[in-house]
């Protein structure tokens, strides 16, 4: 009878474990990102809503991801305006015995006690897991940029054009660290907009009228 409770406990047990979901917090936020409301599931991580203005930066903070698993992470970004590359990036925390292939100097927007992510320390943006990775603008479909298989870091760029919001997933995967971040950035676009364009157009007219007619006078 005893044997019989211990086997209805481990199975009770079970389920509950294997349900167990990841933590992700908003570690830190800089230049007016603005965090949405996280969920997450056995194999999914949504970060919600949020806003990222030109040159801003959000940082989460993971901790509880079941090793090995494949993850899919979703999130909707809104306030592109003037910015046109969204750039994710790991960072893995020191001293967790995979630090010999670190550059020598991080980073300088690599926070203390962390280090960007090599080839040993078995973070990953799931890269050969047939996971999507994809982004939406609103102006249409951007282009991927991963730099995965060096030491420098494990770092994907998405990059388009777009006013508004955008849809971005892609697959994130770990194999040992605990308190790894991902760090979520937007660079400062040198597109102008069309008003701009339409104001340097018109500068520009104008300097040639005023050329020709110095010309015609002399």
């Amino acid at each position: 009878m005893k044997r019989l409770w211990l086997i209805l406990a481990f199975g009770v047990l079970l389920p509950a474990t294997a349900r167990a979901e990841p933590i992700v917090i908003v570690q830190s936020s800089s230049g007016g990102f603005t965090g949405g409301t996280v969920t997450t599931g056995p194999l999914t991580i949504d970060l919600g809503s949020i806003a990222l203005s030109p040159n801003s930066v959000g940082v989460y903070l993971f901790n509880g991801l079941t090793m090995g698993v494949n993850y899919t992470l979703s999130v909707v970004v809104t306030g592109i305006t003037n910015w046109d590359t969204l750039t994710a990036e790991l960072l893995d925390p020191i001293g967790d015995g995979n630090d010999r292939t670190d550059p020598a100097s991080q980073p300088a927007y690599v926070p203390a006690g962390y280090s960007t992510s090599n080839n040993e320390d078995g973070l990953s943006f799931a890269q050969r897991a047939a996971l999507a990775r994809s982004a939406s603008f609103t102006g249409g479909s951007a282009m991927v940029t991963a730099n995965e298989m060096s030491d420098v870091g494990d770092i994907l760029m998405f990059s388009g054009i777009g006013a508004g919001r955008a849809t971005v997933t892609f697959g994130l995967r770990n194999y040992g660290s605990n308190g790894f971040l991902l760090r979520l950035s937007s660079n400062g676009s040198q597109t102008p907009e069309p008003a701009s364009m339409l104001l340097l157009g018109t500068g520009l007219a104008g300097m040639l009228a005023a050329r020709r007619r110095r010309s015609q006078n002399v």
